[in-house]
C-alpha cells in the first residue's frame, strides 16, 4: 500500500488512564514504520515531558506543545513561544487565586509553589488497589519528578501552559485569557473539574502538520492521526483519515471518521490492522 504518514497523541491515545503505553501499541508502531510508514508523535506535551518510555518506541518525528514545536529528523521546522508579558500575566492572575500551574518549556517543566502536592493527590488520591497503584507509579512518578519548582517563571522558552483545578471555574479562565491563547479542558483525564491548557491563539496540531507534511513532500490524502482529546479536533479534522479512540470525548469522536478502542483495548494495533498498515 501507499506509505502514509501517521500523527499520534499522546496521554490518552499512546497512553492509557495510567500513563502507561501499552505492549500492543508499542507492537503497532514499531511494525508500521517497519512496514514503510512514517509515524509521528503530535502532542500537548512539551519535549521535557516525553521520556525514555515513549521515545524508545521509535518515532519519524515529533510535533509538541499542541503544534508550537515540529521536528523531523533532529531538525527543527517551527518553534513559537509564548511572549513573556503573556508569561506574566497568567502567573500573575494564576498566583493571586491560589491556582497551581505549571509552564511547559522544552527545558523543562516549571511548576508553582505547591504543584507537587496537589499533583499527586489528583493522581494517586483515593487509590488503594497496590497493582494499580504500581502502575499509575510507572506512568507519572517521571510527570511529577520533572516538575520544577523554585525556579525564575518570567521565562522566554515557554511553550504553553497547563493549569490544575481550583475553585475558579473554567471559564472564567477562558474569559480571562481568550484575546491571547487558545484555553482548553486538560487532556490528562485524572486532571480535575476546571483544569486545563492555555496554548498560544491559533496554534494547533493541525497547522504543525501542514508544516511537516510540506516539508516531507507528502500529500493530505496519505495522512491517518489518533487522538482523544480537545487539542486533537483540528487534527483529525485535517489529515485524510482521523481516528478517535474508544475513550474520547464525544466531541471528538464526532469529528472523526471512525472510531476504535481504548488504549487498553488495543485500539491503535486493531485500527491499523483493519487500515493495512500492519
Amino acid at each position: 500500500m501507499t506509505r502514509k504518514a501517521v500523527f499520534l497523541d499522546v496521554d490518552g491515545t499512546l497512553l492509557n488512564d495510567r500513563g502507561l503505553v501499552p505492549d500492543s501499541a508499542v507492537t503497532a508502531v514499531r511494525q508500521a514504520r517497519a512496514n514503510g510508514h512514517l509515524l509521528f508523535l503530535c502532542t500537548g506535551r512539551s519535549m521535557a515531558e516525553l521520556w525514555g518510555e515513549i521515545m524508545e518506541i521509535g518515532f519519524d518525528g515529533v510535533i509538541a506543545a499542541a503544534g508550537g514545536y515540529v521536528e523531523v529528523g533532529g531538525q527543527v521546522l517551527h518553534h513559537q513561544n509564548v511572549p513573556v508579558d503573556q508569561v506574566a500575566r497568567v502567573i500573575d492572575f494564576f498566583d493571586a487565586r491560589g491556582i497551581n500551574y505549571f509552564l511547559e518549556a522544552n527545558s523543562g517543566l516549571y511548576g508553582s509553589a505547591t504543584i507537587k502536592t496537589q499533583m499527586r493527590e489528583v493522581l494517586y488520591g483515593g487509590v488503594t488497589d497496590e497493582n494499580v497503584l504500581a502502575e499509575l507509579e510507572r506512568g507519572f512518578a517521571p510527570f511529577i519528578d520533572h516538575l520544577i519548582v523554585g525556579e525564575n517563571m518570567l521565562r522566554d522558552d515557554i511553550n504553553k501552559i497547563s493549569f490544575l483545578g481550583s475553585d475558579v471555574p473554567f471559564e472564567t479562565i477562558r474569559a480571562e485569557f481568550a484575546d491571547a491563547f487558545d484555553v482548553i479542558p486538560a487532556t490528562v483525564p485524572q486532571f480535575e473539574p476546571n483544569s486545563g491548557e492555555l496554548a498560544i491563539a491559533g496554534v494547533h496540531k493541525a497547522g504543525a502538520i501542514e508544516i511537516l507534511l510540506e516539508h516531507l513532500g507528502i500529500p493530505v490524502a496519505d495522512t491517518m492521526a489518533y487522538g482523544d482529546g480537545h487539542n486533537d479536533l483540528e487534527m483529525l479534522a485535517y489529515v485524510n483519515t482521523g481516528v478517535a479512540m474508544g475513550n474520547a470525548h464525544q466531541k471528538v469522536k464526532v469529528v472523526a471518521d471512525d472510531i476504535t478502542g481504548s488504549p487498553d483495548e488495543d485500539g491503535l494495533l486493531r485500527s491499523f490492522t483493519k487500515y493495512g498498515l500492519i
